[in-house]
């Protein structure tokens, strides 16, 4: 197997430390790696034990690696992706910059692996609570087909990056202090306007995960939507989504309602589900501190819906793991796997 030169732009982020972690624990084949800065923080980081210097972002010194991860802004990808993947390196990007263009492959290796053929050298990885669902309903959706998806998430604080982390410490640290009975009475709250996120999160959800559009649909619900459709080549599936943010560290959940084009067992649901080398059953339900820092896509509570053709599932996973930075290595294995390198 050839040792690789590899670029992480982004290496300070929340994603990119996750990455780093997951090149070195899978022990990708690497000679040399260069970190990154997208241009907020500089400090070092550190792999196979050693403190690596996070260099600013050159465009120059990029180009002479193989494989080079994007775990920055769409900004960033967006200047500099597509000319980096032109003069011949793989590039692997986390933002969401080229999900919807048709040239781009959108890709979860367990589901779409085949769609890295090297005709596009520009990978991009998918939405961190799309790809629950789609590892976790694909098999029901590839054997039976899927034709409708109601989905309601509960996404973690990390999701929406570093600065949105530190609203949460701020928050809980400024009114831990408040949370007792010794009135008699539930404590009401007045927490203060954040800086990063669109209501407080402290002690609250609410739904909206990105900006809503004319119809009243946040950026994340319409991406998850269109990027299942693509993932799974469902152009048709029908799709209503929710996405709720809530106040926890990492670790995304997901409810959903699959309504497939004819009645299944549930017994053949469960085995169809769990065909999915990324998917892990757990025998009561998984949460957010339960699948932290694991590798798996977590399901539960499968369960007929309304007819034995809707099959009603709980979905838990780390979002920064599979839902970002793993997904991101193991889209690198199968480039090296199909001898692509």
């Amino acid at each position: 197997m050839p040792k690789l030169s590899a670029a992480v732009v982004g290496a300070t982020g929340l994603v990119g430390r996750e990455l780093l972690f997951f090149l070195e624990k899978r022990k990708f084949p690497l000679q040399d790696i260069n970190c990154f800065s997208s241009g907020k923080l500089n400090d070092g980081v550190f792999f196979l034990g050693k403190k690596r210097p996070v260099k600013k972002f050159s465009f120059n010194e990029a180009k002479k690696n193989q494989i080079i991860f994007f775990v920055s802004s769409d900004e960033v990808s967006r200047r500099w992706a597509k000319k980096l993947s032109a003069l011949g390196s793989w590039v692997i990007d986390d933002s969401s910059a080229f999900r919807d263009d048709p040239d781009v492959p959108l890709v979860i290796p367990e589901v779409n692996g085949e769609e890295i053929t090297g005709k596009s050298r520009l990978i991009a990885g998918p939405n961190c609570t799309m790809t629950g669902l789609g590892v976790a309903g694909y098999w029901l959706h590839k054997k039976i087909g899927v034709k409708e998806i109601r989905l309601s998430s509960y996404q973690a604080v990390s999701g929406a990056g570093r600065d949105a982390l530190e609203d949460f410490f701020s928050e809980s640290k400024a009114n831990i202090k408040d949370l007792s009975l010794k009135t008699g009475r539930v404590p009401i709250l007045n927490i203060g306007k954040p800086s990063c996120l669109p209501r407080p999160i402290f002690a609250n959800v609410f739904p909206q995960v990105g900006a809503f559009d004319a119809g009243g649909c946040s950026a994340e619900e319409n991406k998850v939507s269109f990027e299942l459709r693509k993932v799974w080549r469902a152009p048709h599936l029908k799709m209503s989504v929710m996405a709720v943010r809530v106040p926890t560290l990492r670790g995304h959940c997901l409810s959903a309602w699959l309504t497939l084009k004819a009645p299944v067992s549930l017994n053949e649901a469960k085995k169809l589900i769990s065909r999915s080398a990324a998917l892990k059953h757990d025998s009561l339900y998984p949460t957010p501190l339960s699948c932290a820092g694991k590798e798996e896509v977590f399901v539960s509570r499968v369960r007929f819906g309304c007819s034995p053709a809707e099959i009603v599932l709980w979905i838990a996973m780390d979002n920064l793991v599979k839902g970002a930075a793993l997904n991101s290595v193991q889209i690198a294995e199968e480039i090296l796997r199909r001898g692509l390198i």
